[in-house]
């Protein structure tokens, strides 16, 4: 058998409301057998109908996940066992019925396995959501007599067995209880973007799968809504992947992802904020969740604070988090990813530049130190940036909520974690040191530092052979201390106008992306400031690339030919 499970024309159907499943069950007795099951099962948080019966599954899913549901049970080989598509992910907004989705399907594969003694489970990221998955199930099992007697309920340890072939599903909650030792051969990983905030949740994700390499009918379903944040960790890497699937870009006829978003076009022109193109990512419009609701809760968010409005987008619009939803960004957030050149790393802008300076920037034993390269491109005279950063591995256990995030950026290559402080100060004067031997550092002006809290680092630079200004022998000036805040206000508006035009490029990081979503521009008078966002976001890679581009701005040349000392330390008096 041949099958691919890419949907490249998924933005036609999303936006005509057609099915996301790209193919029809590759085993269609398989399928009804399992859809007859999945329909029957009642719904016992909605009120019981003229027929003393709640509503079904069948009376209450949307036809499309009907569609996913078939797909999973009708992949499944009658004559061998072998399931062939065996990993699934279903992106779905909230108050779209995921939980009592989920429970319908392992309820269901509970009740169509075949396997004596089989494990099945569904793995959630907390005790409260795996109450929400248990609950569903639990009460399917009790509405229905037949079923009440041929599985039974073991509320306390959130399972239910088999009573003939002594098979179980069980819901763990990943934050109490442990997902070593299991062999589930089915498995569903409820609200996967909780999973990416955890740094462990890979290797924890791959413990609770390990039982499919010997179940050959097994599977892995992951569900879930957006990220209240910038997808990371295990949620972003699944979801690229299933992303590059559905679009073609990566062959592999055993995953399939069904994935309500909005089309690119749509997220451009910001078309998700009109009422009528809700139906979009909510497959279930009309019946768990209505328009009237949903424009009327994006009507208090756009009222109130930004931060909630993105939260509310995320959630039940399944709109990803990224650099333009927050209302009070900063201006360049809107422009930093066009201006993106990739490719471009160091190496790159030391070949293209005719003069390069140095930015630097670092906090507390928790926060990021900051580098920025910033080069004027020969020739075309566009400036080009590049950056790094370093932390302390300490931050990972005191910052928890973005430690995924961070490994993420260690994992692309643009963050070095060190033991020790004095280690984050010997590689950025390495590194320093060896961008100097470009040749293509000014004389005056070639390394800018916060002026406060950097000492232990202008003392590597300086044994290192970089000079301070001193104001008495009116000598020096390759390191100079650039001012923050009001100091800054100049170089925020270059760095806006420059990317406007194209005349500022950088180079490829979503270190960097995640930078600026996290900046917020203030204007105090007539002078704007950078600050945080939010309390777990970081910019000090950011503003390092800001003390670079003031650099650049007071027009070096390589080898000392620009300004003299006594006019560069003017002029940055002046600013």
């Amino acid at each position: 058998m041949k099958w691919s499970t890419a949907c490249q024309d998924w933005e036609e159907r999303i936006v005509a409301g057609d099915s996301l499943v790209p193919i029809a069950p590759l085993f269609p007795a398989k399928a009804d057998d399992a859809l007859r099951v999945f329909k029957s099962l009642q719904v016992v948080d909605l009120p019981k109908k003229a027929n003393g019966r709640h509503p079904t599954l069948g009376e209450l899913v949307d036809d499309d996940i009907l569609d996913l549901v078939a797909a999973i049970f009708g992949a499944e080989d009658p004559a061998t066992g072998q399931r062939l598509i065996r990993e699934f992910m279903l992106l779905i907004s909230k108050k779209n019925g995921k939980s009592t989705i989920a429970a319908g399907i392992m309820l269901t594969a509970l009740i169509v396995n075949w396997r004596p003694h089989a494990e099945l489970l569904i793995l959630a990221p907390t005790l409260e959501v795996a109450k929400n998955s248990f609950d569903p199930a639990k009460g399917m099992v009790e509405a229905d007599e037949e079923l009440a007697q041929l599985l039974h309920v073991k509320e306390h340890q959130r399972l239910i067995q088999h009573r003939i072939l002594k098979a179980e599903l069980k819901v763990v909650a990943a934050d109490s209880d442990t997902a070593s030792g299991k062999k589930a051969g089915m498995v569903l990983v409820e609200e996967l973007w909780l999973f990416g905030k955890k740094p462990k949740s890979a290797a924890m994700l791959r413990e609770a799968t390990g039982g499919l390499s010997a179940r050959p009918e097994g599977f892995v379903l992951y569900i879930t809504t957006h990220s209240d944040e910038p997808p990371a960790g295990v949620f972003k890497a699944k979801l690229e992947y299933f992303r590059d699937v559905r679009d073609g870009k990566i062959e592999d006829p055993t995953s399939m992802g069904v994935l309500y978003e909005y089309p690119e076009a749509m997220l451009e022109d910001q078309a998700y904020l009109e009422p009528d193109n809700f139906y979009v990512t909510n497959p279930h419009m009309g019946s768990s969740v209505t328009k009237e609701w949903l424009e009327g809760e994006l009507r208090k968010e756009q009222s109130g604070d930004g931060e909630g409005l993105q939260i509310f987008l995320a959630k039940h619009l399944n709109v990803e988090i990224g650099l333009r939803l927050r209302r009070d960004r900063w201006m360049a957030a809107d422009y930093w990813d066009a201006a993106e050149e990739d490719p471009l790393d160091l190496a790159d802008l030391l070949d293209r530049c005719e003069v390069v300076v140095v930015g630097l920037d670092g906090g507390g034993a928790d926060d990021l130190y900051g580098l920025g390269v910033g080069g004027r491109e020969r020739g075309t005279g566009v400036w080009l940036t590049w950056s790094h950063a370093w932390a302390r591995r300490v931050v990972l256990d005191r910052r928890k909520d973005i430690a995924s995030v961070l490994l993420g950026f260690e994992a692309d290559g643009d963050l070095t974690f060190t033991d020790t402080g004095q280690e984050i100060v010997e590689q950025v004067a390495r590194k320093t040191v060896d961008i100097r031997g470009s040749g293509l550092m000014p004389d005056v002006g070639a390394v800018g530092v916060d002026a406060w809290g950097m000492g232990p680092l202008v003392d590597a630079l300086v044994a290192a052979g970089f000079e301070t200004y001193d104001d008495v022998t009116k000598r020096g000036g390759s390191i100079v201390p650039v001012r923050q805040g009001v100091g800054l206000t100049g170089t925020i508006k270059t760095v806006e106008f420059k990317l406007v035009d194209g005349m500022l490029r950088h180079a490829p990081s979503r270190m960097m992306q995640w930078c600026v979503s996290n900046a917020r521009a203030e204007l105090r008078g007539s002078n704007m400031y950078i600050s945080k966002q939010a309390a777990g976001g970081k910019i000090d890679p950011l503003i390092a690339t800001l003390n670079a581009v003031q650099l650049l701005e007071a027009g070096p040349v390589a080898g000392g030919g620009g300004v003299s000392t006594e006019d560069w330390i003017a002029g940055l008096r002046a600013a």
